[in-house]
């Protein structure tokens, strides 16, 4: 079945449908990932996004149930040059092709990715919509009439409505028996793996709505609190801004992506939008006081801006593609932050060691 991919500036691109027929709008953006597509497609912060996969074979090695990040597919449509319909794994249960059509996913495939990406560098990411249903006229109305992404708080889409403990659920599959710690991590769009990475280092999990008040917060008796990666502007959250400030100084506070943006914020800092953000898996971020260059997992579209940031804070970390902050650090509490995905699903390992290295200020604190 035909499809067709509008850009709001009136670029078109011409291919066949993928997932199921229909229409759908989102915000264009690419992500360079040779792998990891399954995680990517399940991760929160690619929701209201029309993701396109840069590599240009998807779907080689199928998809399973091991990799997801979420408990469906996020990514607002999928855009691929081709996609694979034999895949070959010893862990694949099914084709990505049958996946998108079981999770109702509006996708497109047979387009020149590579010329579609270069457009977004150059012209910047923009909202855009794939379609089997309207003609090029009839999609233009409707992506002017759809709100911007900017404008959505996504993060109130994706967050869990309820408080529930992580180590108490079935797909938790690191249940450690005596805990050390209690760690609150706020929902603002997790990822699995976070949560994962997190008990590993043996503390007991509880989960928390991005909308939690301090009161809330303060129930759960937390030895340390994590604020999660996420979709969407973070000028949408003010008040988690807020319940994030209530916390400076009574425990140790991890910031992820759009965790690292809210501390940010709360420490004055402001925030900018990126021309075609940070999206793939081999993204080179300098830790400035130790020389050290770490190959990093990104998706964000958002940074910090040194500009205002209050002096009680240090730039710690920075992107060495476009010097953009990639960590902030406390300069007294232990507070740290970073702008990227160190959980490694999908991508490398580098700084997995973070999340030990928070564990352990957490412990250090109790005593």
């Amino acid at each position: 079945m035909k499809a067709i991919l509008l850009l709001e500036d009136g670029t078109v691109f011409e291919g066949e449908s993928i997932g199921v027929p229909g229409t759908t709008i989102g915000e264009v953006v690419f992500a360079t990932s040779m792998t990891g597509y399954q995680e990517m497609l399940t991760d929160p912060s690619f929701a209201g996004q029309l993701l396109t996969f840069t590599y240009p074979l998807i779907g080689n090695y199928g998809v399973n149930d091991e990799d997801i990040e979420s408990g469906k597919v996020q990514a607002a449509g999928i855009i691929v040059r081709e996609l694979c319909d034999v895949y070959s794994n010893w862990r694949a249960t099914g084709s990505l092709a049958d996946y998108l059509e079981k999770n109702n996913v509006v996708g497109i495939k047979g387009i020149d990715t590579r010329a579609l990406t270069r457009h977004l560098r150059e012209a910047g990411v923009m909202m855009g919509a794939i379609s089997t249903e309207y003609d090029e006229k009839e999609l233009v109305k409707k992506i002017k009439k759809a709100p911007n992404y900017g404008n959505i708080n996504l993060v109130e889409r994706v967050s869990t409505d309820e408080a529930y403990s992580w180590t108490a659920q079935s797909f938790a599959d690191i249940k450690p028996e005596n805990p050390k710690c209690k760690i609150t991590l706020i929902d603002l769009g997790i990822k699995r793996s976070i949560a994962r990475r997190l008990a590993w280092e043996d503390s007991d999990v509880t989960v928390l709505p991005y909308n939690a008040t301090p009161v809330d917060v303060e129930a759960t008796e937390p030895d340390g609190l994590v604020f999660s990666s996420g979709p969407g502007d973070p000028r949408q959250l003010y008040g988690t801004v807020n319940t994030m400030k209530a916390f400076i100084g009574k425990c140790p506070i991890l910031g992820i992506c759009l965790g690292h943006q809210l501390f940010g914020m709360a420490m004055g800092g402001e925030i900018v939008k990126l021309k075609f953000g940070h999206r793939g898996a081999n993204h080179p971020v300098k830790n400035i006081f130790t020389g050290k260059v770490s190959i990093t997992a990104q998706n964000h579209g958002y940074a910090v801006s040194e500009k205002g940031l209050s002096s009680e804070v240090v730039v710690e970390r920075v992107n060495l593609n476009d010097g953009t902050i990639e960590g902030l650090r406390h300069k007294d509490l232990p507070i740290f932050t970073i702008q990227y995905h160190p959980e490694a699903s999908a991508g490398p390992n580098d700084d997995g060691y973070l999340f030990k290295q928070f564990i352990d200020s957490v412990m250090a604190a109790k005593k």
